[in-house]
């Protein structure tokens, strides 16, 4: 139609480094799911691989650090600045659905993920069983995505309704949580432009 354009893509690039870590993290919410992901951590990659598919948005990570006690500090703080990177691409929110939740199976594993965009960030996450072990442990997961949640500033509850295999519940929990921000941050076509807020702002 004439006169129409296309919104523009958002799309952000955040870097942070520490004495401990140097995490850079490229995404763009309006992508085709393409990854590109440097890390030394196998699961962390197979993770964030999941996270762009399942949610179509290009994601670009490196993510290094000292690991010689663990790979605590470069999990955390790559949750952080996914976080700042989504928090950035969506600007002043304007348009987005806000709202959203997924389930998603994998073999025995059940995950749940509920998403506000509210501008305040706050994380409750329930991986079961805490595993401790491997590279990105469950209990990582769930250090990984509390840090997320409170530099996207959204309200993420995740809850593991089922399963045994630690693998198979922290792929189906970023796969859920890939699910619920696409359908979050999409575009709502009935309210095209408008701020999904009674304050008028997400702040």
């Amino acid at each position: 139609m004439a006169g129409t354009t296309d919104p523009e893509p958002r799309i952000a690039t955040v870097e942070r480094k520490t004495t401990e870590s140097e995490i850079s993290v490229t995404i763009n919410l309006d992508g085709t799911g393409a990854a590109e992901i440097d890390t030394d951590n196998g699961m962390l990659k197979h993770m964030l691989d999941a996270f762009a598919r399942h949610g179509s948005f290009d994601l670009k990570v490196r993510a290094r650090g000292d690991h010689s006690m663990g790979w605590h500090h470069v999990l955390e703080d790559t949750g952080i600045v996914l976080g700042r990177a989504v928090d950035q691409a969506l600007g002043d929110k304007r348009g987005i659905v806000r709202m959203a939740n997924a389930i998603v199976p994998l073999d025995e594993a059940l995950s749940r993920v509920v998403i506000d965009i509210s501008g305040r960030g706050y994380g409750v996450v329930d991986m079961g069983t805490p595993r401790y072990e491997g590279e990105f442990s469950s209990d990582e997961v769930r250090h990984f995505l509390e840090a997320f949640a409170i530099e996207s500033r959204m309200a993420l509850h995740v809850t593991v309704l089922s399963g045994k295999n630690d693998h198979h519940r922290s792929e189906a929990t970023f796969k859920a949580l890939a699910r619920a921000l696409r359908a979050a941050v999409a575009l709502d076509s009935r309210n095209p432009g408008a701020i999904p807020s009674t304050k008028g702002v997400i702040d």
